[in-house]
């Protein structure tokens, strides 16, 4: 896999621990002490640009994991946030509002899925013997609804959308469903955490593809031969959290970091590719730095 391929199959990772900034992107002014007073000079566009060490599995079920590098960009540009993150990208249509207040969302989602596009990035030779997978580009949209000032302060915010993408390449030719939920809180003008909790369930045509086993590709494994339903694929669960180096967390340098969990469910646990090669349980962890414009 090319160090782009692999760059981006990474982001997943790499989002995770890039949660917390989404929330104070969209924000006005500067969460403080109580009381706190707008700073005119960070209100308008923002951008945070990261790049993350990520540790993930060699392809979805795996048990073998690799280090490889996480880019992401997150911001806002006229009150519209944007999302580019590897190999996903999102923007969210419908303008937000600064300080405490509800935020409705709405928007394109795209993700390139490059999930077993070469073997020489997977290391178990029985599933290297099942097939290279053409990369398959997904296309869809979502909506959501967050809400600022919840818990902790005026600036903390908690999000739930669901998403909606499909094959448009003919690879798969199915579509993927997918609930979300996070929640983000600052701890001071330089620290911040998010929990996040998400699930997907696919159409047949996505667990035939990557979960299968057919008769011949049986025998050239090893592997017991398995047809997979489609359904609830996964669900994952996780914290990230952002130290601010220079500044505050609305500009200058920061750490992030995250980990994450995910379990695989229903067929996609049982099938030999996870249940024999690879693993149920799966962890994603990623530790980088970010600037913030």
């Amino acid at each position: 896999m090319s160090v782009t391929r692999t760059a981006l199959r990474s982001t997943v990772v790499a989002a995770l621990t890039l949660v917390a900034l989404p929330a104070l992107a969209q924000t006005a002014s500067v969460p403080a002490e109580p009381n706190p007073t707008p700073d005119p000079a960070l209100v308008g566009d923002t951008a945070t640009v990261a790049i993350a060490a990520a540790y993930l599995p060699d392809y979805e079920g795996s048990d073998d994991y690799r280090l490889v590098p996480g880019p992401a960009a997150i911001g806002s540009f006229h009150n519209f946030a944007f999302q580019i993150i590897g190999n996903r990208a999102s923007v969210d249509l419908i303008p937000n509002a600064g300080g405490p207040t509800w935020d409705v969302q709405a928007g394109p989602v795209g993700v390139i899925n490059f999930n077993r596009t070469n073997n020489k990035a997977i290391d178990d030779r029985r599933v290297r013997a099942l097939g290279e997978r053409d990369t398959a580009f997904e296309l869809g949209g979502y909506v959501g609804l967050g809400k600022t000032g919840v818990l902790t302060s005026p600036y903390d915010k908690l999000s739930a959308s669901l998403s909606y993408r499909h094959d448009i390449g003919g690879v798969h030719k199915s579509g993927i469903w997918s609930p979300s939920v996070n929640y983000f809180t600052p701890l001071s003008l330089k620290a911040g955490v998010g929990l996040f909790a998400s699930a997907e369930r696919v159409d047949r045509g996505f667990a035939r593809t990557y979960f299968d086993v057919d008769a011949a590709q049986s025998l050239a494994s090893g592997l017991p031969q398995f047809r997979t339903r489609g359904g609830w694929k996964h669900w994952t669960a996780g914290i990230a959290g952002t130290y601010s180096l220079t500044g505050n967390l609305l500009k200058g340098w920061k750490a992030i970091g995250g980990i994450t969990y995910k379990k695989m469910l229903n067929d996609f646990g049982d099938t030999p590719v996870v249940s024999l090669a690879g693993s149920r349980n799966q962890w994603l962890a990623a530790l980088g730095v970010g600037y913030t414009f």
